[in-house]
């Protein structure tokens, strides 16, 4: 609103140029603030993609610590590693205690001994790898006829056939799908036969249950993952390669076929652990929290460097660079290493209690796990009358090619979701994942497939939507699902 003036006072030269003044003061403030904004949030990019601290903190964990799967040894020396990185650069670090499951990897070996066709003396090896949660064979392992089914509803029709058997869900990932922007769906659906196929299996009386692995590369290369099975009903269960699951479901296309599995896991007391919170307190708004975050936790086949240690520096990065410009934002980032996101998403449930009477005080999180792909942009669970906001964000992001918003009513983000659930917006790296899942949970995710300068991009982008979150003066408002 415009601001109504005496005019009678404007005739006294004094006063006129008083006016005058302050009116042009005003106006000039106001074409500096977001002047200054744009000038901040482009020294933020600059300084992130001229700095090479966080690559070289992601070579510290996966080379040194290595893998990470909840309650080992890996992941405890990973929380004080990253604890100790924080603290050199002057964060306010908090270890949030957790219990989280214990599983561990035994022998796993599989061989085709007996199908139509079959030359004396022949057997034929299966590559693959247990799955979390698992049960064990014995030492000896078992021997079982196997039934290929390719479905849910395929695996009800024919359930009489269960019973004593091992079962293979032979779904094939949609490659396709993940090669034009729908990586995320693709693996949902594999996904969902992973966690769930073996534990319906074994209500239905399977002796052990298989699982063609969800990934979209053929290199014979088996992937893990979490499963559904609870104690009680802990059957053996595995990942297959998909050249083994095509294999099988030719030679069950023959006649019977038999496989000789041998599964040996252990799933022992849970363990202690800890979330890794490291504070970049605020100045008039130190109350309010902006979250930054990755899991720290990954699989046990190797390194973890994209799922999820690239997503984790990505987050720390966002300290080093605002510390490295001296500046303090108005609320608190908190940067987040989540713990047992892979096999139990307690980090993120234990956060979620410890703060469940103040909520209203987590203004936005963000999580970064789908990988070291080139960032494009932002996902953002904001409502449409908040899009409009982000605006001068997206614009400092242009020069790297980060400019995209998108927004969704929920993104599902696995630490985040009791947050984003309760009403907290929630927010991701858009990034090109068409690849990801190649490598993803398989002995292949090492620090050579991350590129040094997409990794760049993802410090920038998490550090300038950081940086806005917890300066912007007007709200976003909550989580679309509460509005």
């Amino acid at each position: 609103m415009k601001p109504v003036l005496n005019k009678p006072l404007l005739r006294q030269p004094v006063l006129a140029a008083l006016i005058t003044c302050l009116l042009s003061g005003a106006a000039a403030a106001n074409a500096a603030a977001p002047a200054n904004e744009a000038a901040t949030l482009g020294s933020i990019r600059d300084t992130a993609m001229k700095s090479d601290w966080a690559y070289e903190r992601l070579a510290d964990l996966t080379d040194l610590v290595g893998p990470r799967l909840s309650g080992s040894a890996g992941a405890a020396a990973a929380v004080e590693q990253v604890a100790a990185a924080m603290r050199k650069l002057g964060a306010t670090v908090t270890l949030q205690p957790v219990k989280v499951p214990h599983w561990v990897r035994g022998a796993e070996t599989a061989e085709l001994v007996d199908y139509k066709g079959r030359p004396a003396g022949v057997s034929q090896r299966v590559v693959l790898t247990a799955l979390g949660g698992s049960g064990a064979t014995s030492a000896a392992g078992l021997t079982a006829p196997v039934l290929v089914v390719r479905d849910f509803d395929e695996l009800k029709a024919r359930a009489a056939e269960v019973k004593g058997r091992i079962v293979l869900f032979d779904v094939a990932f949609d490659q396709e799908m993940a090669e034009r922007g729908l990586a995320g769906p693709a693996y949902g659906r594999g996904s969902n036969y992973r966690f769930n196929g073996p534990k319906m299996a074994a209500q239905m009386g399977a002796a052990a249950a298989l699982v063609r692995s969800v990934g979209g590369a053929d290199f014979r290369l088996p992937h893990t993952g979490a499963t559904g099975l609870v104690d009680g009903a802990r059957i053996p269960a595995a990942a297959v390669t998909s050249e083994d699951a095509m294999l099988m479901s030719r030679l069950a296309a023959r006649g019977p076929l038999s496989m000789h599995l041998t599964l040996t896991p252990q799933t022992l007391p849970d363990a202690d652990s800890f979330n890794v919170i490291a504070d970049l307190p605020g100045s008039d708004k130190a109350d309010e929290v902006v979250i930054v975050s990755g899991h720290l936790d990954s699989w046990d086949l190797a390194t973890g460097a994209n799922d999820d240690g690239a997503g984790v520096m990505g987050a720390m990065g966002v300290i080093e660079t605002l510390k490295k410009l001296k500046l303090q934002p108005r609320r608190t980032i908190r940067m987040i290493a989540w713990m047992n996101e892979e096999n139990g998403g307690r980090g993120g449930a234990a956060y979620f209690d410890a703060h469940q009477g103040k909520l209203d005080k987590q203004i936005a999180a963000i999580e970064s796990d789908s990988g070291a792909g080139r960032p494009f942009g932002i996902l953002a669970s904001v409502g449409p009358r908040a899009e409009k906001l982000f605006a001068p964000l997206r614009e400092a992001l242009l020069p790297i090619g980060a400019g995209a918003f998108t927004r969704r009513d929920v993104l599902g983000a696995g630490d985040l979701h009791a947050l984003e659930t309760a009403g907290v917006p929630s927010f991701e790296p858009l990034v090109d994942s068409h690849s990801y899942f190649h490598y993803h949970h398989t002995a292949a995710d090492t620090l050579d497939k991350v590129d040094p300068q997409n990794l760049k991009r993802h410090v920038a982008v998490l550090s300038s939507l950081a940086w806005y979150l917890a300066n912007m003066d007007e709200p976003i408002g909550r989580a679309p699902q509460q509005e």
